[in-house]
């Protein structure tokens, strides 16, 4: 593939616009994101609060703690972290910078505004309305199909900025649709590696931070140092435990920022920290690392175009399996070698199911790397899962469709139960 190709400038572009640095669970940040905007807007402290959110983002908010609150949890918390302390032209990153003071007067604004939380269907899986009072007047933000996308600002009757909502259409980014696995092996193998040192470094370097922090405390049910603890540190144990480790610490409240893909930075962990693991222990040249991230990301990326950012497919299989294709490329894998275990570790983990953020995504995480690296070894051993074995179909295309058919339309019902559960309807 050359630079002058469509599909490299749109691959590099592709990488940009999803490995970007986000300060805890992405639905808590993008909900106080709404709050740091509606605030700015309305040009003060609000002294009522309307939230107005799609089931999936209620169901991801729930059990999450939103980092930089001292441990605040839930959606009232994520909107009044980022009205009180947010700072919405850091966008993922809004509530990075909080003093001690903002976080008693988080504590305050809880205790003593009303803060209104309803269900809504408007047609699309992410939807965030917020509405911010003062007396008689009030400011609207909606953000809508993915974390950053405001579609909507209002106050006091005038619309200040609107962009229609056609469906789930990622309005702005570039077209996913131009991802296939053929042309991402194409692109890994002739990527000028200065085109992505930047966008790959900085994932190397924060989540290997996040995962060092996970082993080190004590987040949530610790499943990276229970993995370590039960069965050793061979590099298999530890590409497992230290993307869970990330994920310990994540979802339990650590103030470290992390690369995410595809909206999700347990997704951006577990495609690359189980990777890293393994160019450790192969010792393999830095220009193949970088390569083995970019084949993993865009794999991910892939998977999950087809599936939508939130859905009742627990995310960590599709960037389990991304990892598997990363690891078979490091340990000498070709084309074959790389598609090969994307559907076989699809066909092993591709029923778990999604019930919100919270401290056993680290050990979804795990299973699903586990996944993703059994599915290569079966094909060092001549074993495969071939079409006809369940949602396994001929080709790789074919079955990541229907991955994508599976968490988009299939799972659509189940999401809906998860959610009513998750709010005891």
């Amino acid at each position: 593939m050359k630079k002058t190709d469509e599909k490299y400038q749109a691959y590099i572009q592709i990488l940009k616009e999803e490995l970007v640095p986000a300060m805890g669970c992405t639905e808590p940040i993008a909900l106080a994101y709404a709050g740091a905007k509606a605030r700015e807007v309305l040009g003060c402290v609000p002294n009522k609060v309307l939230v107005e959110a799609s089931g999936s983002i209620i169901k991801n908010v729930k059990s999450v703690i939103v980092p930089n609150t001292n441990h605040l949890k839930g959606i009232p918390a994520a909107v009044t972290a980022g009205i009180i302390a947010g700072k919405a032209e850091k966008e993922l990153e809004v509530i990075a910078e909080v003093t001690p003071d903002e976080i008693e007067q988080m504590i305050t604004f809880l205790k003593e505004t009303p803060i209104t939380v309803e269900h809504i269907d408007q047609g699309i899986t992410f939807d965030i309305v917020l509405t911010l009072y003062k007396e008689d007047s009030y400011a609207k933000v909606r953000i809508a199909n993915y974390h950053t996308n405001i579609v909507h600002i209002e106050k006091d009757g005038e619309v200040i900025f609107n962009i229609p909502v056609e469906g789930e259409n990622e309005e702005g980014l570039t077209d996913r649709s131009l991802l296939d696995m053929k042309s991402i092996w194409n692109f890994i193998n002739t990527v000028d590696v200065v085109d992505i040192k930047e966008v790959i470094g900085r994932q190397i370097e924060y989540n290997t931070a996040i995962a060092d922090e996970g082993l080190r405390g004590d987040y949530g049910a610790n499943i990276g140092s229970v993995l370590l603890s039960a069965y050793g540190d061979d590099v298999r144990t530890r590409a497992k435990a230290r993307a869970a480790a990330g994920s310990d610490a994540r979802m339990n409240g650590c103030e470290l920022p992390v690369i995410i893909n595809a909206g999700s930075g347990n997704q951006g962990m577990t495609c690359s920290l189980p990777v890293l693991e393994y160019a450790k222990e192969l010792n393999v040249t830095e220009e193949k690392k970088y390569r083995a991230l970019a084949l993993s990301n865009l794999t991910a990326i892939h998977q999950k175009t087809g599936i939508g950012r939130l859905s009742a497919y627990c995310g960590a299989v599709s960037a389990g399996a991304a990892a598997g294709a990363g690891i078979a490329y490091l340990c000498g894998g070709g084309y074959e070698e790389v598609i090969h275990t994307v559907v076989n570790a699809l066909a092993i983990v591709s029923g778990m199911v999604c019930d919100g953020a919270k401290a056993s995504c680290a050990a979804k995480i795990a299973a699903s790397v586990d996944a993703g690296i059994l599915g290569y070894n079966m094909y060092l051993n001549g074993q495969q899962f071939y079409a006809g074995d369940g949602i396994v179909t001929k080709g790789v295309e074919a079955t990541i469709q229907n991955i994508g058919r599976l968490g988009k339309e299939g799972m659509r019902e189940t999401n809906e139960e998860i959610i009513k559960m998750m709010i005891g309807e």
